[in-house]
């Protein structure tokens, strides 16, 4: 099948990586310190576009399709928390970037979590978009979260995942991107094409089911089990939520003030999940205010 064709934004250029096993695509923009973004599902680097342009004007922008997403290749395997950590670094590695800034959106900024844990040395400061740190304890205010995660499981289904975000309108991938915004217009009908196309292809529809069933869903649990507490986030990091993204808030994210450095949560009003299409200027403005510090 042929892959849909990259869009256009004014000053991004488009390359593609060779890293070991995988040929990575990469948008990128700007000149200066590199700053890093690392997407979500069920987007690409096309979900940098409304702050891109303004990023940009301060930093050489680095915008991944990670595995499986996007234009990137999208194997069989290695949609484990290892291998998409190793990526990362290989990409890094690739294009001579010692160390960089980093911005993760939902399971991208899980990525990053990991990556600051893993590679401090690697990670200059990380801002973090609708995912929570990794040193949440359980409680019972998480309990009204676990249903409405339930497209998590379907998706990570063998057969029915792949299937769920491939066949026929591709409702799942349309109900994510629909259902998680306090802002209905916050994508247009081309985002969402944009962002569906690709899952047409078999190969990737079966990297978003492995994804899920390989690395987020078991995520949440070793989280929970208190795997990450053993270690120390000393990465200044920024966490945005928004207001009304029912799976996040301040008290959920309490607690981290053992376990980190400098970790700092900033509410975002009148947003949800995607933060960046609902309120692009104030992720902008935040962000910059957090990366220029110290540097």
């Amino acid at each position: 099948m042929t892959e849909p064709p990259l869009a256009a934004l004014d000053g991004v250029e488009h390359r593609f990586v060779a890293l070991p096993g995988l040929t990575m695509h990469v948008a990128e923009a700007g000149h200066g310190e590199p700053l890093l973004l690392l997407h979500g599902f069920p987007q690409h680097w096309w979900g940098w576009s409304n702050v891109l342009p303004a990023l940009a004007q301060h930093y050489r922008v680095i915008c991944p399709d990670l595995r499986g997403a996007g234009w990137t290749d999208a194997p069989r395997t290695g949609y484990a928390s290892e291998q998409l950590v190793a990526d990362v670094i290989a990409l890094l590695d690739a294009m001579q970037i010692d160390r960089a800034r980093v911005m993760g959106h939902d399971w991208g900024a899980l990525v990053g979590f990991l990556l600051c844990l893993q590679h401090p040395e690697r990670v200059e400061r990380f801002v973090a978009l609708a995912v929570p740190h990794p040193f949440v304890r359980f409680q019972p205010r998480l309990l009204p979260a676990l249903p409405r995660l339930w497209f998590q499981y379907a998706i990570a289904t063998p057969v029915l995942g792949p299937a769920l975000l491939r066949r026929g309108s591709q409702p799942l991938a349309r109900h994510l991107l629909e259902n998680y915004t306090s802002d209905p217009t916050a994508f247009s009908a081309s985002d969402v094409e944009l962002f569906i196309a690709p899952f047409r292809e078999p190969a990737r529809a079966r990297a978003g089911s492995a994804l899920y069933r390989n690395f987020i869903v078991p995520i949440f649990g070793r989280v929970l089990a208190g795997r990450y507490r053993r270690m120390r986030l000393r990465t200044p990091t920024l966490i945005m939520f928004g207001s009304d993204d029912p799976n996040m808030s301040a008290e959920i994210l309490d607690g981290h003030q053992r376990h980190a450095d400098d970790l700092t949560v900033q509410a975002v009003a009148g947003a949800s999940h995607f933060l960046v299409d609902e309120r692009p200027d104030e992720v902008v403005e935040l962000a910059l205010a957090f990366l220029h510090t110290g540097g």
